[in-house]
């Protein structure tokens, strides 16, 4: 067996982690004057950048490993490339990181490497239990990321909360995959498809799938799984609000995917539930958003409110569906760094964004005043946009599947979300400042990336074929394990 060809991902970011907790034991860090710790923050940039080629050299790989529980498909490698250009993003932003203790820069980079490689393994797992330990190795990662902050008084508040929160869903998801395993016998995803479609009306196992859902339902910020983000957002550092919002949003998308495509099949019961859930959570966060002043609060009740709009596609239950709910993962991707980008060079100290504080930013910096108005107008579903694009793939899909009502409601959530994107864009270019605010300093390498995501966003927005060609791809190994 190829173990290169098959987990040559997994092991590079393995590497990588060990690479950064070495570092953490060497003796005192001398820091550079501006306060960055440079060589990190290299070491980290050079990993990350071979790690997004490792994935690509590896996306065509298929096979499996530890005896079937592990799986290598388009899929899983179509999402590793996803999470490795995630990563690649968040340390891009990640040069001066002041709110981070000068000391823990190595702890931290090896949290977010640990993390990476824990949501790679979580998208291939095909077994309860590994799927269990992936989930709970990435959480506890978080978990302490957001601990990190220097600001003590928040970061320790939102990580409790986040681990209490984090805890109840896990337990919760542990007795849901006992209940699927007493019922099927098994705890691979390929054998209790084969059993489920029998007996998934029953009580019990609906319960069991419901509750093991739900485990997933917290990383993606599902109501009633919800209450965490907006603490979390608004008291972890920029930096790790950021990863949260991007590559643990990818992956929790992916695992929902496999094991709603593996176990589901076509059940009116879970469709009804999750139709239930998009609707609440679509409502519940696009009304919570209109009443905040934190930039960063704000943009979590936004990815509470847009984990609805990815719950109809999954709820389709077909290909269609399926490569709807990928598009849209890319484009969340996409969209959540580029307006956690702006955030992070406004508030290069690392403070927690009020909206009126981007007051005047068209004339402080035009190129993150346009990044940020690209970003909410696709967050918003404005074309042609990458945004307009994807919830137009996941509404076209639940049509066709007989959810016109449920569409209807959702593009009203929509014209609600447009209500609050508007009011920081309107900040952003409207509004003029309480007192003169001098010129931002925006390196060139930002300027750059501010540009790349602009395009990035248009493109993919106004001309998609490649991207859904890659969703529908990515799709394929999901209908063929049913």
């Amino acid at each position: 067996m190829n173990w290169i060809t098959y987990a040559g991902p997994e092991i590079f970011y393995l590497g990588a982690s060990l690479w950064f907790l070495l570092l953490s034991f060497a003796p005192g860090q001398k820091v550079v004057a501006n306060g960055a710790h440079r060589r990190e923050y290299l070491s980290a940039m050079l990993l990350a950048s071979i790690g997004v080629l490792v994935c690509l050299a590896s996306v065509h790989a298929q096979g499996w490993l530890f005896v079937r529980s592990y799986s290598v498909d388009i899929f899983s490698q179509v999402f590793k490339t996803l999470l490795a250009l995630g990563l690649f993003l968040i340390v891009c932003i990640c040069d001066r990181m002041d709110d981070v203790d000068d000391n823990r820069h190595n702890e931290f980079y090896f949290l977010l490497f640990t993390c990476t490689l824990a949501l790679m393994l979580l998208v291939s797992a095909e077994h309860l239990l590994s799927i269990y330990l992936c989930l709970e190795l990435s959480s506890y990662s978080l978990y302490i990321l957001v601990g990190l902050r220097k600001r003590r008084s928040l970061g320790l508040e939102a990580a409790i909360k986040y681990f209490l929160i984090g805890s109840f869903a896990s337990a919760a998801m542990l007795f849901g995959m006992a209940l699927l395993y007493s019922a099927c016998g098994t705890g691979y995803l390929a054998d209790m498809a084969k059993t489920l479609p029998r007996i998934l009306d029953s009580p019990a196992v609906m319960i069991g799938l419901l509750f093991t859902l739900g485990g997933f339902f917290f990383k993606l910020a599902v109501f009633p799984f919800h209450s965490w983000a907006p603490d979390t957002y608004q008291g972890g550092s920029n930096q790790v609000a950021a990863y949260i919002a991007t590559a643990s949003k990818v992956a929790a998308i992916a695992i929902i995917l496999r094991v709603v495509a593996s176990t589901a099949h076509d059940s009116a019961y879970l469709a009804r539930v999750l139709v239930i859930l998009s609707v609440v959570s679509m409502t519940l966060g696009n009304l919570a958003a209109i009443a905040q002043k934190d930039l960063k609060r704000l943009l979590a009740f936004s990815t509470i409110a847009h984990s609805g709009y990815i719950l109809i596609g999954i709820l389709v239950l077909d290909s269609a569906g399926y490569a709807a709910t990928i598009f849209y993962a890319l484009a969340l991707l996409a969209m959540k760094f580029t307006a956690f980008m702006v955030v992070v060079e406004v508030a290069p100290d690392g403070r927690n964004l009020q909206i009126e504080e981007l007051a005047g930013l068209h004339k402080r910096s035009p190129i993150l005043a346009l990044a940020l108005l690209t970003a909410l107008f696709s967050l918003a579903g404005i074309p042609p946009t990458v945004g307009f694009t994807g919830k137009f793939l996941i509404f076209t899909a639940a049509i066709q599947k007989g959810y016109v009502a449920l569409v209807i409601f959702a593009m009203l959530n929509v014209v609600i979300s447009l209500y609050y994107y508007l009011l920081v864009i309107k900040a952003a270019y409207l509004l003029e400042p309480a007192q003169e605010m001098p010129p931002l300093v925006v390196s060139f390498p930002k300027k750059l990336l501010a540009g790349l995501s602009i395009a990035v966003i248009l493109f993919a927005g106004f001309c998609p074929y490649w991207f859904i060609q890659i969703a529908q791809a990515a799709a394929q190994p999901l209908i063929w394990g049913r």
